[in-house]
Formats: structure tokens, C-alpha cells, sequence
């Protein structure tokens, strides 16, 4: 897929808010400190669409972007470490969860894990509540780039084997990504390319 537009429309904390056009949506989430802005940078090719910041926690709204005017790229505050208070951590988090268990246009969700790391408790729960609610998700691991292949596939096979011993009959999709590098971009969006043709196709069908 050729990213040829990449528009900011809304930013909101309210889901009945959200763009009322019925086009496919990918939704990308993970702890505060993953590299999503980056990676969403990456993939469209904007340095600054999505704001980074050396602060981790900066995203604390729901981030609509439409992309080639037909689907929508969707950036979600993290979960976990931020520095907010309780109260708003709590408040933000509420959203996100009304943002997955209401929004019929999200079609597939990517949830972020860095690499570098050993699974983490957080990130397992917060895929096994996405799986006990019905939401498709792929994972992407991010700054691949940091370490040399033979420790990447050690790192995936650790959380294969703690997905498939835990409540996962099978490993859910997965890409290696890099935002330094680019690694995994193509395969992201082409996986993206793939879906939105088969829900258009739906579409049309339906008329």
C-alpha cells in the first residue's frame, strides 16, 4: 500500500464522537513508552502526525486520522505508566475501553510490544482481555533494531510459549517492526491493504 494522504480529524475522549463514516478502522495501542508515534510516523511517512515526546504518556485522547480518504488510523492513549494523576489515568483508560467494546468501524486492533523485552505482565493481560472480549488484534513488536535476529526470535518464541501456556490455542498474527529502519512497514500496511479489500468487497455486496 502507497500511503498517499495522511489527514488529522479529530482528537476526543468521547467515543459518540467519534467520525461517523462507516470506514474501516485500525486502532494501535500499548504501553506509554512503546514507540507508537514513531511507528505511526513510519508507516505514513509524516515525521510529525502523531507527536512524540521523550515524556512517556503524552497520548491522552483518541486519535482519528484518515488515510488515502478511506480508512481511518486510529492512535490510543497507553496503558500503563503515565504521568498523570490516578483519577485521570483512570478517566482515560475508561475511554479506551468504551472505544473497543463500542466502536462497530474498528476492524482489527495492533498492540504494541517492544522487543527488547521479556513479556511483560501488563501487556499479557491487557491481550488476554482483548481476546475474552472478542476484539481482533495482531501484535507488533517494535525497535527491532536494537537487537540482532537470533535474539528477536528468542524474544517472539518467549511469548509464543507463555501465550500458548497460558488461555491462547495459537499465536496471534505478529510483525517485526523497526521505526529507525523500517523494518515491518510494508507488511503492516499491506496486511492492512488486504482487509480494507475484503470490507469494501463486503460493502459492495451488500448494496
Amino acid at each position: 500500500m502507497k500511503i498517499k494522504t495522511a489527514d488529522f480529524v479529530i482528537s476526543n475522549s468521547d467515543v459518540a464522537k467519534c467520525p461517523k463514516e462507516l470506514l474501516p478502522e485500525y486502532a494501535f495501542i500499548g504501553r506509554s513508552n512503546v514507540g507508537k508515534s514513531s511507528l505511526i510516523n513510519t508507516l505514513t511517512e509524516k515525521k510529525r502526525l502523531a507527536k512524540t515526546s521523550g515524556r512517556p504518556g503524552k497520548t491522552q485522547l483518541i486519535n482519528h486520522f484518515k488515510i488515502n480518504g478511506n480508512w481511518f488510523l486510529v492512535d490510543l492513549p497507553g496503558y500503563g505508566y503515565a504521568r498523570v494523576s490516578k483519577k485521570d489515568k483512570k478517566t482515560f483508560q475508561k475511554y479506551i475501553t468504551d472505544y473497543f467494546e463500542q466502536r462497530q468501524q474498528l476492524v482489527c486492533s495492533f498492540v504494541l510490544v517492544d522487543i527488547r523485552h521479556e513479556p511483560q505482565k501488563i501487556d499479557m493481560e491487557f491481550m488476554q482481555w482483548m481476546g475474552e472480549s472478542g476484539i481482533p488484534f495482531c501484535i507488533i513488536f517494535t525497535k527491532a533494531d536494537k537487537l540482532k535476529p537470533k535474539a528477536i526470535e528468542t524474544h517472539v518464541k518467549a511469548y509464543e510459549q507463555k501465550m500458548l501456556a497460558d488461555i491462547w490455542e495459537e499465536m496471534p498474527q505478529y510483525f517485526i517492526t523497526s521505526s529507525s529502519n523500517r523494518t515491518g512497514r510494508e507488511g503492516v500496511l499491506n496486511f492492512i491493504d488486504n482487509i480494507n479489500l475484503d470490507y469494501f468487497d463486503q460493502q459492495k455486496k451488500q448494496l
